[in-house]
């Protein structure tokens, strides 16, 4: 028996259309050098339809590939919009790829047209003439264009590309199974790979964040979007925001603590979403100076494990609720939230807060142990974490690794076990995992535990070989400016927190950790100090 309901299509349309007719009046700020611009829903949503209609005057047709080498700004809402709904595809480029990588990953995805931001072009120029599927640049903004020119490709300016052209424009209809957007993975082994979104997974997965065991967003709410817009579709805040007509504030390139402080201070943002290293700089700025983030319902914060002791800090002195999410670009981002469950006292709601997250609606997880057998949501039992779900890839663009799936279910890497409610408690990265002596030992942990010490700013632990233990953990620490915590000291603290067997013998003090392209410590830099000799290792005994 089928039901009487309408068959209708689930695309990125259906998400812009009812933005610009049921919240016309919802704001775009994007903040300037000197002060901001702002532009309403309607305005925006015209300028969507100019920009789709000069896309198409430069030949972009169905499932052409548009990439965005861009700030998060009006421009890039407007593209967010522009290239899915006209039947081609967004391609989010991250500008903080090695040149390799950005070569790789442009060509790979054959992007024909690339809107970039004036101030980025220095970065983009040095690989212009290897971008061989490039035919057109549209560059943002009234900055010097030239060092585009003679690349192989035409260079426009985006506004003088959208003059004069009619705000409406024919959208067709659209298979809801078609790709929409694509973003590259990180990279952090071999070349990244190519995550396609569908329309139907982009609206279902903003459904999902936008509900109440997510963000619970509405109109009433103002999104400062911190996050870029070239990391997991922004955490799928563009379209959460979009459909449910909250305000959005977009930081351009005024990405430091200090600029952050001040735009929160005067907009007035309700959430807001960034990763561990941008509150824990935010945190250092504001100590001492008069802020106001009294405007944030909360902080969705992720990418990497949030510190117990940055969500505390937060609370207790601003009161600013820090929930930390879980995802990764194959799952759209979102999978989980660290919301407190109900009936938890106060005094615990941290215990539950510092987890992973609790799987949301529309994800399923699961943990197989390294003999492929799935494992009880027992809070006990280990495994590496697997996921489905309408919102998660089951495959790569292009690129067969049958390695990441199994049995129709993504192998996310990440290790750890679930709790009887749906909490997730990863506790490393599979290839971060310490076994010592035949036990695991979390470097998560680890580096968490170190953080809440007031003297370090950032710590990545690490396996190293051992003669008697096969693998023992390496403590990489980062110390306030003029702070001078020895690793004895540190080894103490961590005694009271941890296994006494946990406890590295092996101590690193440096400079800063290794990011990667969205944020994440990259330990693999880490190791290859290390076996270089290029670490000074200081061992307790």
């Amino acid at each position: 028996m089928l039901s009487t309901m309408q068959d209708f299509p689930l695309t990125i349309n259906m998400i812009f259309d009812h933005g610009r007719k049921a919240y016309r009046d919802s704001k775009v700020t994007t903040c300037e050098q000197d002060g901001s611009r702002t532009a309403t829903f309607a305005e925006v949503a015209d300028n969507v339809g100019r920009l789709a209609h000069a896309l198409k005057d430069l030949g972009i047709g169905p499932s052409d590939r548009v990439g965005t080498f861009c700030w998060n700004n009006q421009e890039h809402v407007e593209a967010y919009f522009a290239v899915p709904c006209m039947g081609a595809v967004l391609h989010t480029l991250n500008i903080r790829l090695f040149p390799e990588q950005l070569i790789y990953v442009v060509t790979h995805a054959e992007d024909k047209v690339v809107l970039v931001d004036d101030s980025l072009i220095p970065l983009l120029a040095g690989v212009a003439e290897q971008l061989t599927t490039v035919e057109h640049y549209i560059v943002v903004g009234t900055g010097d264009a030239s060092a585009l020119e003679g690349k192989g490709a035409q260079v426009h300016r985006y506004s003088k590309l959208l003059e004069g052209k009619p705000a409406d424009y024919p959208w067709p209809q659209i298979d809801e199974k078609s790709a929409a957007a694509m973003c590259y993975t990180s990279g952090t082994t071999g070349n990244p790979k190519g995550v396609v979104y569908s329309h139907r997974s982009s609206v279902l997965h903003a459904m999902g964040a936008s509900s109440g065991a997510a963000m619970a967003v509405s109109e009433y709410d103002s999104i400062l979007s911190i996050v870029p817009m070239f990391h997991a579709n922004a955490w799928g805040l563009p379209h959460v925001g979009w459909f449910m007509g909250a305000d959005f504030v977009m930081p351009d390139r005024f990405l430091q603590a200090e600029p952050l402080c001040r735009i929160i201070g005067e907009t007035k943002p309700t959430i807001t979403g960034a990763v561990p290293t941008i509150w824990n700089d935010v945190l250092r700025y504001a100590e001492g100076k008069d802020v106001d983030f009294s405007s944030l319902r909360f902080v969705v914060c992720g990418g990497s494990a949030v510190p117990r002791s940055l969500m505390e800090t937060f609370q207790e002195r601003y009161g600013v609720e820090i929930i930390q999410g879980w995802g990764m670009t194959e799952t759209s981002p979102l999978g989980a939230m660290a919301k407190t469950p109900k009936g938890v006292p106060e005094s615990e709601q941290f215990d539950w807060r510092a987890k992973t997250g609790r799987v949301l609606p529309g994800i399923e997880l699961r943990i197989v142990n390294d003999d492929g057998e799935v494992q009880p949501w027992d809070g006990k039992a280990i495994g590496e974490i697997e996921a489905r779900g309408p919102w998660v890839t089951g495959s790569y663009y292009l690129d067969d690794d049958p390695e990441k799936f199994r049995d129709g279910w993504l192998r996310t890497g990440d290790v750890g076990s679930i709790e009887s409610n749906g909490f997730v408690q990863i506790t490393d990265r599979a290839k971060d995992v310490i076994k010592s002596g035949g036990e695991w030992i979390s470097s998560v942990d680890l580096e968490n535990e170190l953080m809440a010490h007031p003297d370090v700013v950032e710590a990545a632990v690490f396996g190293v070989p051992d003669e008697r233990w096969d693998e023992r953990p390496l403590a990489c620490v980062v110390l306030e400016q003029g702070a001078s915590a020895t690793a004895a000291e540190l080894s103490g603290f961590l005694g009271s927190r941890v296994a006494k067997w946990w406890l590295p013998e092996r101590w690193a003090f440096i400079e800063e950790v290794p990011k990667t392209s969205v944020g994440k410590f990259d330990k693999k830099v880490l190791r290859a100090r290390h076996k270089d000799g290029n670490l000074s290792v200081e061992t307790l005994g």
